[in-house]
């Protein structure tokens, strides 16, 4: 008789189908408009897709070099310079990833020791966590103060130990839609640079903010250069995400095993897309354009929206917005996305599922990044809300 070996324990056993799926499928089952998962709803640039298709027809369909297209890698070194006076090896310092997601991943297991305890903010991007527990480190939550989603310098000191080996941060944050200032981001370095950790910063909405607020990129302090890594997405600044593309930066060491790593989970990424991002970037006025037409999303379903039981919590970037439900329900906030989606057709996500002890802050996050009509329309099935 066979016998079928008994399947290990999990190793993410409080891990299960993520809130994001969860909650995509009941819109699809609803018909509701789902503003839930963070992908853009409109048509990418033509001359980008075009760009790709001559790439395949050029022949450029075989492996790329598995740190990435040596013209895309160099076409990064040279915004990154443009940019934050930044000067990159991009032979021995860029990495092209299967996304932001991928980088972030890689980064933490070319890191992390078993023991090693990373300081997260929370509420926090839910691949990080995982990442972590997956190399065997521990993680010490360190949770912004709302309203404005401050650092509260006081608890990330007491969070620090002789274990703490790394801090990852996000800005422009989600799900908050909170932009670090050129301050805070300078008092983060300052403290990276005292206690001798290294970071991660995740700017994949780098080029995504709002009212002339600035992005400070971490890129720009250059005595933690040594100590940190850059994460970046292709997929969110041009509104491509199921191409999974982005890219790391980081000093030669940590890049080094970052490589090892990335060789044998992905090898290398889509090759024609590296070959026509590398043509693409050289028009660097394409920026110029982004944060303008979401701010315009923003200020439309904003102005839209017009029920009192919900009070925005303005975002400074990203492509999300938080909403506060002031109503009365005894219903958890996942439950009442499940109650609207179900009947008022309209799909947002509870942010307890970005906080560890899932508090439940009658906060619900919403993707702007949708056609116009559609924006519309969802603000009209908001306002029916009580």
């Amino acid at each position: 008789m066979h016998l079928i070996p008994e399947f290990p324990a999990s190793k993410l056993p409080h891990v299960g189908t993520t809130i994001f799926s969860v909650m995509s499928q009941l819109a699809q089952e609803e018909g509701a408009i789902n503003l839930g998962q963070g992908f853009p709803g409109f048509p990418i640039d033509e001359h980008l897709i075009s760009l790709v298709n001559k790439a395949m027809s050029a022949g450029y369909n075989q492996y790329a070099p598995m740190p990435g297209w040596p013209a895309l890698r160099e076409a990064i070194a040279l915004k990154m310079k443009r940019l934050w006076d930044m000067d990159i090896n991009p032979n021995a310092e860029i990495t092209i990833t299967a996304g932001g997601s991928q980088a972030i991943f890689t980064a933490i297991g070319a890191l992390i020791q078993p023991g090693d305890e990373v300081i997260l903010f929370a509420p926090a991007y839910d691949c990080y966590a995982p990442a972590i527990e997956l190399n065997g480190g521990v993680v010490k939550w360190v949770e912004l103060e709302y309203p404005h989603w401050n650092i509260p310098w006081d608890k990330l000191e007491s969070a620090y130990s002789s274990k703490t080996k790394l801090v990852m941060i996000n800005t422009p944050h989600n799900p908050t839609g909170k932009v670090w200032s050129a301050d805070e981001m300078s008092k983060m370095a300052n403290w990276i640079l005292e206690k001798q950790l290294f970071l991660i910063s995740d700017e994949v909405y780098e080029h995504i903010t709002f009212d002339d607020r600035p992005h400070t990129s971490m890129a720009l302090f250059k005595e933690i250069r040594q100590q940190t890594m850059l994460v970046y997405s292709f997929g969110k600044t041009f509104h491509a995400t199921g191409w999974k593309m982005g890219y790391a930066i980081g000093p030669e060491n940590w890049m080094r095993e970052f490589r090892k790593q990335h060789q044998f989970n992905v090898f290398t990424c889509h090759t024609p897309t590296q070959v026509a991002f590398a043509e693409y970037m050289k028009d660097t006025t394409i920026y110029d354009a982004i944060s303008p037409m979401y701010q315009a999303k923003r200020n439309l379903i904003m102005s839209a929206l017009q029920n009192p039981v919900f009070e925005a919590v303005l975002t400074e970037g990203t492509y999300f917005q938080l909403l506060k439900w002031k109503g009365v329900s005894e219903l958890s906030d996942v439950e009442l996305a499940k109650k609207w989606t179900i009947e008022n057709k309209i799909t947002l996500i509870p942010i307890s599922v970005f906080f560890p002890s899932q508090i439940d802050m009658r906060l619900f996050r919403l993707c702007f990044a949708k056609e116009d009509n559609d924006l519309i329309e969802a603000a009209a099935r908001l306002n029916q809300i009580q």
